[in-house]
């Protein structure tokens, strides 16, 4: 008997793969015929109704039960177009036909955000994800997102002059809405579900990260789905828009396979940053309560320095969309290029200032100064 078709069984393949690697599906498990029962994990599909999630969404329906796991789906409605409501209805109808239960539509407010309308989206979106997710139980929500996404998110970060933490992309597991703002504490590793649970996070997982645009299209022909074509996807004024624009020229310019290597070069650098966070993370419980002795911080290199300054400046209260690596340089040279300089001005109301060498931040949220520092602020000029 033939197997399905070949961009089909990909999908199928990865969302499988994805599963078993979060530790959400045991990789011995496979029972065709059988229906999970009532207690068995869920997952959620965030579903859009275009071809990258409805893609997702056939190829999780088929595999979840065979995994023993039961399968429903999101639709969130920014209500950003006219007839979002009706795009909505019809994507939740595709994901119920699809054999997926429960499928909920979720209306969410799309404010005016510092990141632009893109940003305050996607934060309305996740926001909407955790909270259903929270509210059914769900193991983990799964999320469409392809090789191709991955390319131009890597590539919008090298525009910005981004580290390594940004130019790794998007990670193909992570928890939200729990510890996973703490760099040192996110899950990177194999069967990482246990980890994001106890995190009090929502487990995404993104199994299409390696899977080319052109694959789910290709898949939702083969199985006669018609994924909903967002208007919004061929409007230049998004930024995401331009830079899928820029990546197709640069790709005929440079030749094919531009962004594999893009998504390639993510994968690797995750790695060197996930090695440098598990390292700060180390440093960070070794160095203990604030303020820290300026000779103390000086025995890591800076690539751990700036990890320490960060993960204080986001406790304190600094906005991390705010927070920049100048930033973080500026803190750094309280104890590279100490001259007696006043506290450095963070984002959010933070600052960061050295007293009687010893380095202390301190926010709206937190404050790491100390009794003697509290009581000292002014800058020792004689260091």
């Amino acid at each position: 008997m033939p197997g399905p078709p070949a961009a089909v069984a990909h999908v199928r393949s990865a969302v499988r793969d994805a599963l078993v690697a979060a530790g959400v599906a045991d990789a011995r498990t496979w029972r065709p015929g059988e229906s999970p029962g009532a207690d068995a994990a869920l997952l959620l599909v965030a579903c859009s109704g275009g071809a990258d999630s409805l893609a997702l969404a056939a190829a999780t329906a088929f595999v979840a039960p065979r995994l023993g796991l039961r399968a429903g789906a999101v639709v969130v409605d920014h209500g950003l177009q006219p007839g979002s409501a009706q795009v909505a209805s019809e994507a939740a109808r595709a994901c119920r036909d699809l054999g997926l239960s429960p499928v909920d539509v979720v209306p969410v407010s799309v404010a005016a955000s510092a990141e632009g309308p893109e940003g305050a989206a996607r934060e309305a979106r996740y926001a909407a994800l955790v909270a259903r997710a929270h509210h059914l139980g769900a193991a983990a929500v799964l999320l469409g997102h392809t090789r191709d996404d991955q390319a131009e998110q890597v590539l919008l970060g090298l525009v910005r002059g981004s580290g390594a933490r940004s130019l790794a992309g998007m990670p193909p597991r992570r928890a939200l809405g729990g510890a996973e703002d703490d760099p040192f504490t996110r899950p990177v590793g194999e069967g990482a579900v246990a980890a994001e649970g106890a995190a009090g996070g929502v487990l995404l997982v993104r199994p299409l990260l390696g899977t080319p645009r052109a694959q789910t299209a290709r898949a939702c022909a083969d199985l006669g789905l018609t994924p909903w074509q967002d208007p919004h996807n061929e409007d230049p004024r998004f930024t995401r828009v331009r830079a899928r624009r820029a990546l197709s020229d640069l790709e005929a310019d440079l030749g094919p396979g531009l962004a594999a290597g893009l998504a390639r070069s993510a994968d690797l650098l995750r790695d060197d940053a996930d090695a440098l966070d598990e390292v700060s993370g180390t440093a960070y419980r070794e160095l203990g309560d604030g303020p820290w002795e300026v000779t103390e911080v000086l025995r890591h290199p800076r690539a751990v320095r700036t990890r320490l300054w960060r993960r204080l400046a986001l406790a304190a209260g600094s906005p991390g969309t705010d927070l920049t690596s100048e930033h973080l340089l500026g803190v750094d040279a309280l104890v590279t290029a100490w001259r007696g300089q006043g506290p450095v001005h963070l984002p959010g109301g933070v600052r960061a200032g050295r007293t009687q060498g010893r380095v202390w931040l301190s926010g709206p949220r937190m404050s790491t100064m100390g009794p003697r520092a509290e009581t000292d602020l002014t800058p020792n000029t004689e260091e």
